[in-house]
């Protein structure tokens, strides 16, 4: 009973912290929105027994990627009234998506997968078990392949970001290492006699 009202609560919460993501005007609120929607799926990761995946959700997504995304919304300084100017011609296509994506929910709802009898008399796995061995059993055996391939993915997309906003400015100052090394202290230091 009680971790229906648990679920409910955290999966009507993501629900509503999704929503307000899209429909936020203000670039900081939908950050805001994102990392509520983050600390209810991890609730969720929770109440399914997976503690590691909830942790990590938190640790990552919202310890990690959140903040790199605060850093990036403030730092950029987007203007938000040139942005709003063609959201108009964006809406039939979009509410054609929504449309669509409301029929396949409803679909999958009603298709009887997630009535199973088996599913909702699922009990908690018992206290011997540790998911996060299980967990690094099943990806660094039967899945290294693609989890290797994610790795190198990921840092392919690392360069590549540092790539594309390196820039040489002008006006920036370098160090001349050489000139460093080069000087001799009778160029820098003068004896003055008083």
């Amino acid at each position: 009973m009680l971790e229906s009202v648990f679920f409910n609560l955290f999966a009507g919460l993501s629900v509503l912290s999704g929503m307000g993501v899209v429909l936020s005007r203000n670039t900081m609120h939908s950050v805001m929105f994102l990392i509520f929607c983050f600390f209810n799926a991890a609730g969720l990761f929770f109440l399914l027994d997976a503690e590691f995946i909830g942790v990590i959700m938190i640790l990552i997504y919202v310890g990690a990627v959140m903040v790199l995304f605060t850093f990036v919304v403030m730092m950029l300084e987007v203007n938000t009234a040139r942005l709003r100017e063609g959201f108009l011609q964006y809406l039939p296509l979009g509410g054609m998506i929504a449309i669509i994506l409301m029929i396949e929910f409803v679909g999958a709802a009603s298709s009887g997968v997630f009535s199973n009898p088996a599913i909702a008399t699922a009990e908690h796995l018992p206290q011997s078990i540790n998911n996060t061995e299980e967990i690094g059993q099943i990806l660094y055996t039967q899945y290294l392949l693609g989890f290797e391939i994610a790795a190198i993915i990921l840092l392919v997309a690392l360069i590549g970001a540092i790539v594309l906003t390196l820039r040489t400015r002008k006006d920036a100052k370098h160090q001349k290492i050489a000139a460093q090394v080069a000087v001799r202290s009778e160029d820098r230091v003068r004896k003055v006699r008083m």
